[in-house]
């Protein structure tokens, strides 16, 4: 018994995470049993913290529950196996070919800006339009890096006071907070940063509330420069069937003109930066 008991604490860490999971994604005990062939007794059991899954099993449940593959890592852990997914990083030489195949979806959407960001809205690779295109409304290389879009959006010293409507911005930029997070749940360095974007001045805590009338997938965004009104929309596009962390997490994003006078006006803007 006292090897049972032993055990509890980190079962129990195990059983609040797959609660927890279980509540995000709305479905019971019986729903979970029924989606995996795992019986309900032995779910309860373990989420009581009484038994500890074997590895296949765990796996089989977080898949069920969409786990993302950060967080299985974390579920593995809490119940005494190694992490199995690797975190890596985008310069590392297995990446390669996602680096490569990002490279040139970044190079083809020239002479618009795109960029790469990671789960936290840092950027991780752009292509030079992005650089040129900021960089004709603030000091780009003033800004420290990772670069990060939300605050680049959010700093009244960053792009701020070039957004026309900018508190309508700032709410749906919250919004895709939630909607875009990974396994659409806030982990803690992302509440870290949603800390940190309610610290800005005149941002209202209320727009922390996400509402799913906010999911589009086409996202407007505005900009004036010289009393020119230039209106854009976003794609987002994730990367399917990611074996590591970090291609989970990674989103790239490419902003297109929404009509001709943005195009022309865009056109000229990018000249002069060029010019320079």
């Amino acid at each position: 018994m006292s090897s049972m008991h032993h055990s509890s604490p980190m079962s129990n860490e195990l059983g609040a995470q797959l609660r927890a999971w279980r509540g995000a994604r709305g479905k019971s005990q019986l729903d979970l049993s029924l989606d995996t062939g795992i019986s309900q007794r032995q779910i309860s059991f373990i989420e009581s913290g009484r038994s500890t899954p074997g590895r296949h099993n765990l796996l089989h449940l977080a898949d069920a529950l969409d786990v993302p593959l950060r967080e299985r890592n974390t579920l593995l852990l809490a119940a005494g196996y190694a992490p199995i997914y690797a975190e890596g990083s985008i310069e590392d030489i297995e990446m390669k070919s996602v680096a490569d195949a990002l490279k040139r979806m970044l190079t083809q959407h020239e002479p618009f800006p795109a960029v790469v960001m990671d789960r936290y809205w840092n950027v991780v690779m752009t292509n030079d339009a992005t650089f040129r295109f900021f960089n004709s409304f603030i000091d780009m290389a003033a800004r420290e890096t990772p670069r990060n879009l939300l605050h680049l959006m959010f700093d009244p010293a960053g792009m701020r006071p070039f957004v026309p409507n900018w508190k309508e911005t700032a709410k749906s930029l919250m919004a895709r907070v939630f909607r875009e997070s990974v396994g659409r749940v806030i982990d803690m360095r992302t509440k870290a940063l949603m800390d940190k974007l309610l610290a800005y001045p005149d941002v209202d805590s209320a727009w922390n509330i996400s509402t799913a009338a906010d999911s589009t997938p086409v996202i407007p965004l505005s900009f004036v420069k010289d009393g020119k009104l230039l209106r854009f929309f976003s794609l987002v596009t994730t990367v399917g069937t990611a074996q590591t962390i970090i291609t989970q997490e990674l989103r790239i994003e490419c902003m297109f003109p929404l009509d001709d006078v943005t195009e022309g006006e865009y056109a000229r803007l990018m000249q002069q930066s060029g010019a320079r």
